[in-house]
């Protein structure tokens, strides 16, 4: 909510309850089924989806203690160039158009399980010298 009502400063929405604000994440199944796929997503999509997956880097920073950065950023323009998928992984732009959560409980089950995942391959591991460190740069360097 903090990102959220940051990224307003001007004051548009001042005065919103959290759950108006979250209201921009939560399409239900009849609204999904009435967006179109084809064409540019729609830049409030874009800036939802920017601000589900920035806000899931901003609490992995807090917990591991580690920074964290985007590593790509979706655009309306050509948004559809910047997409890809291989076998067996996520293809994130073939429903990017009907981005968002059924519920306000399943948004939040999405954002936990993330973060929850990334800090799990972060654990510390002993080193040599004695200190802790994360092996996350050793399996980084092996995929």
């Amino acid at each position: 909510m903090r990102l959220i009502r940051a990224q307003h400063a001007s004051g548009s929405r001042e005065g919103k309850s959290d759950a108006e604000l979250l209201g921009d994440f939560i399409i239900t199944r009849k609204q999904r089924r009435a967006i179109p796929i084809i064409g540019d997503p729609d830049p409030d999509v874009l800036w939802t989806l920017n601000m589900f997956y920035t806000a899931v880097g901003l609490r992995i920073e807090e917990r591991s203690g580690l920074m964290t950065s985007p590593t790509m950023e979706m655009k309306p323009m050509g948004a559809s160039d910047d997409c890809f998928s291989r076998p067996g992984a996520w293809s994130l732009c073939r429903d990017i158009h009907r981005f968002g959560f059924e519920t306000y409980r399943k948004l939040a089950e999405a954002g936990t399980n993330l973060v929850d995942d990334a800090t799990a391959a972060l654990k510390p591991i002993p080193t040599w010298h004695g200190r802790e460190e994360t092996d996350f740069e050793e399996r980084l360097c092996q995929t």
